[in-house]
């Protein structure tokens, strides 16, 4: 009788101990998990949005999607600051050159990536957007984005925005401007030393393809939600483009720092 008295309670403490394993994953799952329709984000977000390489691969760890990230989302309370990090960004399976638009969320393609990025900040309710596109130079953080009448061709039909320009609440070559710790961003890589130059771009505008149609939605967005009133507000919001080629573990290393950077500008506002 001793003996199965034992046995009760060691099977109940060990189905304790299970139940309460059971209940701690389910937290994290619930407090890590992807926000989706009108479930209120339970912690800051920080949306990250690539485009062509290096700009996906060095997000890779910061999607949620297991089949673009098997290796496991990195973003939930990312280095302990209390920010989760959410990444999106296109696929190329065939490679730039024969599969220029991509496949998947924030395709290169006027429409596709404002339908896309409009659905997304509605589920993720960013409270800051670093957006990245491949570019010319080595890290190029981009202040000014206009509202267009006229962009360069998409590689599909419709090859302009539509409406063109995309915002009807300001003029055509209305400007927006970036609202992310430029200088600051700026200032950590160079510091860094890790081989890579970045620096503002005070003076031009992103040029008139889909990064500076993203650049435009970033600033809009944020302008959009800046006021202290908003159910979500958004603090800042801004466009890089990134040289495509720069090593994707040296541009990964530079997206965390300007990530940083921007938490500290977050934590001091």
């Amino acid at each position: 009788m001793v003996e199965k008295k034992r046995i009760k309670l060691r099977t109940r403490f060990l189905i304790s101990i299970s139940l309460n394993a059971v209940a701690l994953f389910v937290i994290f799952l619930i407090s890590c998990s992807n926000p989706a329709g009108d479930t209120p984000p339970k912690k800051k977000n920080i949306l990250l949005t690539g485009s062509w390489p290096p700009t996906n691969e060095m997000l890779r760890q910061f999607s949620t999607n297991p089949k673009q990230n098997p290796n496991g989302w990195k973003g939930c309370n990312w280095e302990n600051r209390g920010y989760d990090v959410y990444a999106f960004f296109p696929e190329f399976p065939g490679g730039t050159e024969s599969d220029p638009k991509g496949t998947g969320d924030l395709e290169v393609d006027y429409q596709d990536i404002s339908k896309d990025f409009w659905r997304i900040t509605n589920n993720i309710h960013p409270i800051a957007i670093l957006s990245y596109g491949r570019g010319g130079n080595a890290w190029q953080l981009e202040y000014n984005a206009a509202n267009l009448s006229k962009w360069r061709k998409d590689y599909s039909e419709p090859n302009q925005p539509t409406p063109v320009p995309p915002d009807d609440s300001v003029p055509a070559k209305y400007l927006r401007h970036s609202s992310l710790p430029v200088n600051a961003i700026a200032d950590a890589i160079n510091n860094a030393e890790i081989g890579i130059e970045a620096y503002v771009d005070f003076e031009g505008t992103a040029g008139a393809f889909l990064c500076e149609f993203m650049a435009y939605h970033d600033a809009w967005y944020q302008q959009l939600h800046s006021d202290e009133s908003a159910p979500y507000r958004c603090l800042v919001a801004g466009f890089t483009h990134v040289a495509g080629n720069i090593d994707v573990n040296d541009a990964k290393k530079a997206c965390e720092i300007a990530l940083r950077t921007t938490i500290n500008y977050l934590d001091s506002r």
